[in-house]
């Protein structure tokens, strides 16, 4: 019968080059002195060794710091015990962005105790999700996907499901395509901003957004002009890429050409963040001449001054009802959507009545 390989962190034989050398079966069975056979029966707990053959084989594994492969586990009950992540954005835009940094804890607390790793990777594009999913599915790497960033008519919803790999979407609920999904409505969330920057006597507002492709900007950018329709505001909607480069070039031209808004809205705080220094740049006090509004409350909303107003969503929470969901049908459950709470506006210095 076929031998299940293990991965044996821990003493060993040193190799050809004088470094150490993972533990084989081969080498358990030698210390034992026994068969390759019997080591194998006895880490799989399978019957055939006798109790106490198969304690001394443990024992010895033990001492040479035996640990299952993750490799040989798929081949022996198909399952990698793996979930990946591919976050399809720049480097340079992800490390300054706190919501990945929250989400990534939510999902990391909820594998906490489970037999599941995190496996995650960054692309610069989107050929090159798609062919890491691919990829993933034939080396059997993992067991399941969590799909963040939606876009219109998204090409990897299909993909996935004809793969046949389990996987759920964070956010929706449009667009998902039978995939469970852990959604917040944004559409609620950005008609109350725009009811509050009302109230404050603001009638023309910029929201600087993300890129149009993405589902939550286009479910965001119809609440926005719909509401700011109904409430007779003159309002604009204007695409960045979520980084503070971006954003600052945005807002220069915004606030430098005639008929400046008297708020703006950003679809993430990183951006907001540069738009405040854009402001103080020119002279532009806030909140006396511009309001600024953040989407995703972090530190950095409260550490610059005027500290933001921004939307705050549960972030965390979605991490970990996303990996709830996913191990729920890598189970071969049909688990289903999970609507977070509604988004909070939190009110701060930087936004303030119309002068």
């Amino acid at each position: 019968m076929p031998l299940i390989g293990y991965c044996f962190p821990g003493e060993g034989s040193t190799n050809d080059r004088g470094g150490m050398k993972r533990p084989t079966i081969a080498d358990i069975a030698k210390a034992a002195g026994v068969s390759k056979g019997a080591v194998s029966y006895a880490l799989n707990g399978r019957p055939g060794v006798a109790e106490s053959t198969r304690a001394r084989i443990l024992e010895i594994a033990q001492s040479l710091g035996w640990a299952p492969s993750s490799a040989a586990r798929a081949l022996s009950d198909g399952r990698a015990g793996a979930l990946g992540l591919v976050i399809d954005r720049p480097a340079r835009v992800l490390a300054a962005e706190p919501y990945f940094m929250h989400l990534l804890a939510g999902i990391e607390a909820a594998l906490t105790g489970s037999p599941f790793a995190l496996l995650l990777q960054v692309t610069d594009n989107a050929s090159a999700e798609l062919a890491t999913y691919r990829r993933w599915w034939a080396e059997r790497r993992v067991d399941g996907v969590l799909l963040v960033d939606l876009r219109v008519d998204d090409p990897r919803v299909p993909l996935l499901a004809e793969m046949g790999l389990p996987a759920v979407v964070l956010g929706g609920p449009d667009g998902v395509g039978g995939l469970p999904c852990v959604w917040t409505d944004d559409g609620v969330a950005m008609t109350e901003v725009l009811r509050y920057l009302a109230a404050l006597g603001h009638r023309r507002v910029v929201r600087v957004a993300g890129p149009p492709e993405f589902v939550h900007t286009r479910t965001r950018t119809n609440a926005f002009e719909a509401e700011a329709v109904a409430l007779g505001l003159d309002a604009t909607t204007v695409h960045a890429d979520y980084s503070d480069e971006g954003a600052a070039v945005v807002v220069r031209r915004i606030l430098t050409a005639g008929d400046a808004p008297t708020a703006m809205v950003f679809d993430n705080d990183v951006m907001a963040v540069a738009a405040l220094g854009v402001a103080q740049e020119l002279g532009l006090p806030v909140p006396e001449r511009l309001s600024l509004i953040a989407w995703d409350d972090s530190t950095l909303c409260r550490l610059v001054r005027p500290a933001l107003t921004a939307v705050r969503r549960p972030i965390y929470e979605r991490g970990t009802d996303a990996v709830r969901l996913l191990l729920a049908a890598i189970a071969g459950e049909r688990p289903a959507d999970v609507r977070t709470e509604q988004p909070v506006l939190v009110a701060r210095a930087s936004t303030g009545r119309r002068h």
